[in-house]
């Protein structure tokens, strides 16, 4: 029965992988100069760390153009990305009517530090289709935004402290660059030089998944408690699908306590509809915040909440915050065109409808080989876990030993054309622009990396 089954699940898909054999090394001949040069003027060689490729194998690609599901790097290799500017290209690289609208506005001048007419144009779209904001603030990226929520916690509500969860990821701001010590419930330590102590003492750290944790915190921090943030759906550090009841507990212990709920959603707004995991998992939280996928993948953020929360904000309220280049008109744009795009009816069920489909084709190869592979899968995002665990919730529940193998993984990918972030902690994204036809061709691609990872690594 079982033979029978792994025959039906694998056929054709196991024929033509098997025997394709370990493929040569792309050329990253040009890549490998250009990262020289680059380590002449910025630290490690990049501006951003996970892009010098240090947890998988060989030097930086340094990408020249991108089109449709495409990437081609400075080589000239073709590699079908899953990565999608690490999510918010939803449309794909290069859409046209993205394109068409930046031209357009790029023409009447790049910045003003001054109010125009798209900032109403692409707020208006937002809060009209999406009943958790009333008002919202525009920002340049998602880290400023969930700095300008956690300030805006703390000055509605008068409290310093904030709970963070350990394998969440806010940004590089000093409150949240912190990680777990040991025990229950600690004070965050910093995860990074030149972050002081006293900012990380005024952050609680505490795993996930974990209600005994949560309600600890609040008995020993009654009163004093700002804020609880947590991403819309942990994706930072793999991808950690809490389940409804856990987050609807959250809800419930902050509105207990007088201390706000806010949803990092730099990563699944937009992504998983148009309202976000929000909506996902029926939840109103008190603060939102989103990050380039408002802005087609440019330098763009918001942050979001209710009218009455929102009027603290400068000038209506003490909470300052400001920036010069926040509702830029160019990012607006594309804003504008991207969101609208997403509003076409049927492209979320669409989209995810054809990521599950890819998802569901992988894991039954995996099964049907019993390769020790779990693809973690929500929305159009999706997450390779090297683990026969079938629920992966919490930081502590990754194998960190298993990135070995997703090393191998990734080198075997770019050899077949297909791109994936440089870790094995990041997730990977399907966009509007993957085909049918491509998704197949990067199934193959997948099986065929999968026997070779499990080749030597039974």
């Amino acid at each position: 029965m079982l033979d029978a089954l792994k025959k039906a699940f694998t056929g054709n898909d196991e024929q033509r992988a098997a025997g394709s054999g370990k493929k040569g090394d792309i050329s990253r001949e040009k890549s490998a100069e250009l990262y020289e040069k680059a380590k002449q003027y910025f630290p490690g060689g990049v501006n951003s760390p996970v892009r010098a490729f240090k947890s998988v194998h060989g030097t930086p690609l340094f990408i020249e153009r991108g089109d449709g599901c495409f990437l081609w790097d400075a080589d000239g290799n073709q590699f079908t990305d899953f990565c999608c500017s690490w999510g918010p290209l939803i449309l794909g690289h290069n859409h046209p009517k993205i394109r068409e609208k930046v031209t357009k506005t790029l023409e009447k001048g790049l910045s003003f530090g001054a109010p125009t007419a798209l900032e109403n144009e692409l707020a208006e779209l937002i809060l009209k289709h999406n009943r958790y904001i009333e008002k919202l603030r525009f920002v340049s990226s998602g880290t400023e935004a969930v700095m300008s929520a956690i300030r805006l916690a703390r000055g509605y509500t008068g409290r310093d402290k904030i709970i963070k969860f350990d394998g969440c990821y806010h940004g590089h701001s000093d409150s949240l660059l912190v990680k777990a010590g040991s025990g229950l419930v600690t004070f965050g330590e910093t995860s990074s030089a030149g972050v002081p102590k006293a900012f990380a003492d005024e952050t609680l750290v505490i795993p996930l998944a974990d209600r005994e944790a949560v309600e600890t915190a609040f008995s020993e921090f009654k009163g004093q408690i700002a804020a609880v943030i947590i991403e819309g759906i942990p994706a930072n550090n793999g991808l950690l699908i809490q389940e409804h009841e856990y987050i609807h507990f959250l809800r419930n212990i902050t509105k207990e306590n007088g201390t706000l709920l806010i949803f990092d959603e730099v990563i699944t707004g937009f992504r998983l509809g148009f309202e976000g995991a929000a909506a996902h998992y029926d939840v109103q939280p008190d603060i939102l915040t989103y990050g380039k996928i408002i802005g087609g993948g440019m330098p763009v953020g918001a942050y979001g909440a209710s009218a009455a929360l929102m009027s603290h904000i400068s000038p209506d309220g003490g909470v300052y915050q400001a920036g010069t280049l926040s509702g830029n008109p160019v990012a607006m744009a594309a804003g504008i065109a991207q969101l609208t795009e997403l509003r076409s009816s049927g492209f979320y069920k669409n989209l995810n409808q054809k990521t599950a489909e890819f998802a569901e084709a992988i894991q039954r190869y995996a099964a049907a080989k019993n390769y020790k592979v779990n693809l973690v899968n929500v929305g159009s995002i999706f997450w390779f876990a090297f683990t026969s665990q079938t629920t992966i919730r919490t930081a502590g529940d990754i194998d960190h030993g298993s990135m070995e193998l997703y090393k191998v993984f990734h080198r075997e990918l770019l050899n077949r054309g297909v791109y994936l972030g440089p870790s094995g902690y990041e997730v990977g994204f399907v966009s509007a622009a993957h085909s049918k036809t491509e998704l197949e061709k990067a199934k193959r691609a997948i099986f065929e990396s999968l026997d070779e990872v499990f080749r030597h690594n039974r």
